[in-house]
Parts: structure tokens; sequence; C-alpha cells
């Protein structure tokens, strides 16, 4: 087998966010599977016109093995098109393992995650010098278990800039576990679908964004962010700009 399949992180949703890379395999590749779920379609728009396309929302590992493994004898080029960059939450260390059974040639093109989009429409920098200068990516426990020391009620303690993926559905529990660290008036951001025409932005704290949340009716494809970076008040500038200060990283 001598094909070869990329994995492309789409970005989070306004296609022209996916990278001049990502995009050039598009254009190019014989067969697309994408996580249709997810994936904003228009991403897939400069393919060729007779692309085999498959949407891995219906299809199991097994089945999206035997797509690959099927191109690979005709040596064709698989594009594995994932939301947002697929390192984080993009399942593809299973797919990646499946690939290594057949000896097939991989490679991993980076995207801008749904974290960073979501950045982006709330203005905001998540690490400000003396207010947080660090950020916990995360996500509750569920249907896939987590370590106690991984639990959001664990990571609240440290009181970084936290950002929850897949837990705007669970909202109550979340904000529970949020409290056991942060205090009630901890600012929170809800985002569903960042840099998709249809975004929505819920702004709040920990004591009233559950009800606010409930009340826009959002329960999947949302992002929460918590910290006081998104309301940081007055705040000390970093040494960066500072004309007293020299270093080599402007």
């Amino acid at each position: 087998m001598t094909g070869k399949v990329i994995f492309i992180g789409a970005g989070p949703g306004d296609p022209d966010l996916i990278t001049v890379k990502g995009r050039k395999v598009i254009e190019k590749a014989d067969v697309i599977i994408y996580a249709g779920s997810l994936v904003n379609k228009e991403v897939l728009n400069p393919r060729k016109d007779d692309c085999e396309v498959h949407n891995s929302a219906y299809l199991n590992l097994e089945e999206t093995t035997d797509i690959i493994v099927k191109a690979m004898k005709k040596d064709q080029l698989v594009a594995r098109v994932h939301t947002g960059d697929p390192a984080i939450y993009g399942a593809i260390g299973e797919q990646i393992r499946e690939l290594k059974k057949y000896d097939i040639e991989y490679e991993i093109i980076p995207g801008v995650s749904s974290l960073f989009g979501t950045a982006s429409v709330l203005e905001a920098e998540l690490t400000i010098p003396e207010v947080s200068q660090s950020v916990i990516i995360t996500r509750p426990a569920g249907r896939t278990p987590k370590k106690e020391l991984e639990s959001i009620r664990s990571f609240s303690k440290h009181q970084a800039t936290m950002c929850i993926f897949l837990g705007i559905s669970m909202i109550d529990k979340v904000v529970d576990e949020l409290l056991e660290g942060y205090s009630e008036d901890t600012p929170v951001a809800v985002v569903k679908k960042a840099t998709w025409p249809d975004q929505e932005i819920i702004r709040g704290t920990l004591k009233d964004i559950a009800g606010k949340v409930k009340e826009a009716n959002i329960t999947k494809t949302a992002m929460i962010v918590v910290g006081d970076v998104l309301d940081p008040g007055d705040f000390t500038a970093s040494k960066l700009y500072d004309p007293n200060f020299k270093h080599e990283y402007r």
C-alpha cells in the first residue's frame, strides 16, 4: 500500500480559518473523511469533482479504517478532516494506532482550535500578567472517565483560566465543581459555534451562568471559559513592550 492519510485540523467553523496547507490537501485529495457533525462542510468546497466523500458521523472506527485501507490499495490520498485542531479531543490517537497496524503512511496538519476561535470572538487574552498566566484545557467526566486529579473540581483550586470542552450539556455539574475553587462572582463566558455565522455568546458569572445557558437553550457545540481574564479591570501591562525592558521576543 503506497497511499497516504493526512489528518487536517479544519478550524473552529469559519471556512477561511483552515490553514493554507490543509486547504491544498483537500484540493488534491482522492478521498475525504470528515467529521460531519462538527466540521463546516464549506471547508470541503475546493475538492476535486471526482473526490469520494465520507461523513464519519455515521462511521465507527472499523468502518473508517476499512475505507482508508481500500484507498491505500489504490495509491490514493486520503484527507481525514477534523474540527478545530485534531490534537485536542480529536480521537486521532486510536486512528493512528489502526494505521500503524497496516503500515500506512500518515501526516498531521494542525488547525485553529475552537478554544482559540472562542478567545477571538470574546476579544480576550487568556494569559494576562498578574491575573492568570496559565490555561487549563479540560472536559468534565462523562461516558469517558477521568482521574480525580484531572477533575474540574481539582483544577478549579488553581484559579487559572479554564477552557472546558464538551461540558455544556451538564452545566449544573460543571458549575458545582468550579465553585470548589473559584468564587461565585468569577466571570464566565459560553460561546456556541464560535466563528460560525450563527454563533452565540453568553456572559455571566458562576452564580448565574447556568440559568442563562438554560434560558438560551444551549445544549451542545459550546465552549465554557472561566476566569478573571474575561473581566480583568485595570491590569498591569506585560514586560513585552516596556521601554525599559529589552529582549528578543517582540
